[in-house]
């Protein structure tokens, strides 16, 4: 245990892996008792929720090394230890995940069709999620990075959309061979590390003290990159997140927009760029060039999608771009600023993800071209709608705002030209996203025989929270940028 927290050594990471997974055995065991399920998915995830507040608030002001650790032998003839570790990055991605988890089982509570497994399967990936943000040892991140992909495959084919297995089997093959590359690369720098010490570890910690050759390096960092930018998704790794997101359930896109597709940042941040140095500085440029390509071609898509989902799938893209842009700036105002938008981008758009299942559920249509004049109809809902999509745009006094400002700071700081190109991207976004706006919440009704009600009760509970936080954080990021200082600064200096 780290000597930054006095507490006694309770397993607190293991906790918040663990919980959920129980939860999903309970929501197997109660499977043909739908209101029970419902309720032990609500409690477990409101219970995981206040557990990483807790955390969040008893390690919030950051410090030196990590926050909380947790280690014991695993599979020890191997080397492989079952090893946790938080700090600042960490724990901004746990509380997200476990925000983000329980909205997504509100917004999920009408779903009626094995409601048992539907739950169990949200459960398992918050589960899985919480692991790749806290794993400490290759293998055991390697193992939640597949948990947590198994549960949104059979999510989006059996609860999503019309072509929902063509988009499961799409998102399944990429992913997975993303996954397979970085196998390799796990097994070879495991040999590697072995045959220089005689001591065989997948430790993160142990592995980062291997000397490579420039050519192993690349090769390595190959492998997990080819995961890491599949899962982000960076273009032109990116076509299989439209069609997952379109085809995928309400809580589906939530989860896959918010959170599983951050997995790939996280782990360019955690693993590649500290055990590959020399690599990571021969590839800034040529990242900050797919990110600035998948800023352009994925905001000039979003502005030309009729479907709101899809439309809202090339924004998020395009947000990531900015997002990688201000991690090859390589900076301390850039990487804060990155890391924030991560965070503030989940809350953004799995607000509007929430809003558009609202909406197909009330009109039966995603169409731009069906939608308009819902202002006069739903106004609560039309005003939390226009309130998500100017935080999006990036708006001053809304979340994503701080980030992208950061990022572009950060950036013109040592990169001037990536900056300016930035800045104009950041632009796009406003177009797109004020003819979202129009389209959909003003101008004339299309359906006019229409009849609709306002937000519910549980609808209110779904997006209050995240209208909250939206506006906290616009006003009020340094509780965020406060935990992230200390991590931010070791890994841009390479220390362990």
């Amino acid at each position: 245990m780290n000597a930054l927290t006095s507490l006694p050594q309770f397993p607190w990471l293991s906790l918040v892996i663990f919980l959920p997974l129980g939860g999903a055995l309970l929501c197997l065991l109660h499977g043909g008792r739908d209101a029970e399920c419902r309720w032990l998915a609500l409690t477990t995830s409101l219970a995981t929720f206040a557990i990483t507040i807790w955390l969040f608030f008893s390690f919030g002001q950051g410090g030196t090394g990590w926050l909380l650790t947790e280690e014991t032998f695993w599979i020890e003839r191997f080397g492989i230890r079952y090893s946790l570790a938080l700090d600042g990055i960490s724990l901004l991605m746990v509380l997200l995940t476990g925000l983000l988890q329980l909205v997504g089982v509100l917004l999920a509570w009408p779903v009626q069709r094995q409601t048992g497994l539907f739950f169990a399967l949200l459960l398992v990936m918050e589960s899985g999620l919480m692991g790749i943000f806290l794993a400490h040892d290759l293998v055991l991140f390697y193992l939640f990075w597949e948990i947590a992909l198994v549960p949104m495959f059979f999510l989006i084919a059996f609860w999503g959309q019309e072509r929902g297995h063509q988009a499961a089997l799409k998102f399944f093959l990429y992913t997975l061979a993303g996954s397979l590359c970085m196998l390799l690369s796990i097994i070879g720098l495991y040999l590697l590390h072995g045959e220089q010490t005689g001591h065989y570890s997948f430790l993160i910690r142990d592995l980062l003290q291997t000397e490579l050759t420039t050519a192993q390096e690349l090769w390595l960092f190959g492998g997990f990159l080819a995961a890491f930018a599949i899962k982000s998704p960076i273009v032109p790794f990116h076509t299989w997140l439209p069609d997952a997101l379109t085809e995928s359930p309400a809580v589906g896109s939530v989860d896959l927009t918010g959170l599983l597709i951050k997995t790939g940042i996280y782990g360019l941040i955690r693993i590649a760029f500290p055990l590959f140095p020399v690599a990571t500085g021969l590839f800034l440029p040529i990242l900050a060039a797919l990110a600035l390509a998948g800023l352009f071609h994925a905001a000039w898509s979003a502005y030309h999608q009729d479907d709101i989902k899809r439309l809202l799938a090339y924004s998020s893209i395009s947000h990531l771009g900015l997002v990688l842009l201000g991690l090859a700036a390589w900076s301390l105002t850039a990487w804060q600023g990155s890391l924030l938008l991560m965070v503030t981008h989940g809350v953004t758009t799995g607000g509007l993800f929430a809003l558009v299942a609202m909406i197909r559920q009330r009109t039966g249509s995603r169409s731009l071209h069906r939608l308009g004049g819902l202002w006069s109809q739903a106004p609560c809902l039309s005003a939390m709608f226009l309130l998500f999509a100017l935080a999006s745009l990036g708006l001053p006094g809304l979340a994503n705002f701080a980030g992208e400002i950061l990022v572009l700071l950060g950036t013109f700081e040592s990169h001037p030209g990536w900056a300016v190109f930035g800045m104009v991207g950041v632009v796009f976004a406003a177009a797109y996203m004020l003819r979202l706006v129009q389209g959909t919440i003003w101008g004339p009704a299309r359906q006019e025989k229409l009849v609709m009600t306002d937000l519910s009760l549980r609808e209110w509970l779904v997006l209050a929270p995240l209208a909250v936080i939206t506006l906290w954080l616009g006003l009020y990021p340094a509780p965020l940028l406060t935990p992230l200082e200390s991590p931010v600064l070791m890994l841009l200096g390479g220390l362990p």
